[in-house]
C-alpha cells in the first residue's frame, strides 16, 4: 500500500473521529483553551485535564513542537496526542520546523503506543496565524515522508473544520497521486 492509501481528508469535528490517535493542537499549559483544544477538552471529560494536569507536574509545560499522550476520555479514540504548535511571527523564527515538528514526534508517539491510525486537526492555522497554505504543504509532506518510512500505521486523516484549510490540504494530498 503506497502512502497516498495511508492517508484520508475529512471536513467535520474531530472530537467524532474513531481512530487509535487524535491530535489535539494544544497550548503549553495543556490545560485547555480555544479552538480545537477546548472541543477536545470539552468532548472528552475531564480525565484529559487530570492526566494533562499529571503531565505538567512531571515534567512542566510542553514545549513548541514537542507531543505528549493521554486518555482520550469520552471520545471515541483511545487516546489524545497534545501537541504545540508555532505561533506565526514572520517566518524567520523557525516556524516551519517546528510545525514540521509537531507532525513527527506525534506521529512517533503513536508508533510508540501502537496506535494504527492517527487524525490530525490545522495545527497552528487559527489564533496562532501560521499561513494555512504553508502549513497544509508542511503537514502533507511530514507525513508522507514519514509513512515512507513505516510499516507501523495503517491510516492517517486529516480532520478540516473550515473549507479553506480542507482544500490546501486536498490540493496538497492530489500532488501524491
Amino acid at each position: 500500500m503506497n502512502q497516498f492509501n495511508k492517508t484520508d481528508l475529512v471536513k467535520g469535528d474531530i472530537t467524532l473521529i474513531y481512530a487509535d490517535a487524535i491530535v489535539n493542537a494544544a497550548n503549553s499549559s495543556l490545560l485547555g483553551g480555544g479552538g480545537v483544544d477546548g472541543a477536545i477538552h470539552r468532548a472528552g471529560g475531564p480525565a484529559i485535564l487530570e492526566a494533562c494536569k499529571k503531565i505538567v507536574a512531571a515534567q512542566g509545560n510542553c514545549k513548541t513542537g514537542n507531543a505528549v499522550i493521554t486518555t482520550a476520555g469520552n471520545l471515541p479514540a483511545k487516546f489524545i496526542i497534545h501537541t504545540v504548535g508555532p505561533v506565526w511571527n514572520d517566518g524567520l523564527h523557525d516556524e516551519a520546523t517546528r510545525l514540521a515538528n509537531c507532525y513527527k514526534n506525534s506521529m512517533q508517539l503513536a508508533i510508540n503506543n501502537q496506535c494504527k491510525s492517527i487524525a490530525f486537526p490545522n495545527i497552528s492555522t487559527g489564533i496562532y496565524r501560521f499561513p494555512k497554505k504553508l502549513a497544509a504543504q508542511i503537514a502533507v509532506q511530514v507525513v508522507h515522508a514519514v509513512l515512507a518510512q513505516t510499516k507501523d500505521l495503517d491510516k492517517v486523516i486529516f480532520v478540516c473544520f473550515d473549507e479553506e484549510n480542507y482544500n490546501y490540504i486536498r490540493e496538497q494530498l492530489l500532488l501524491y497521486i
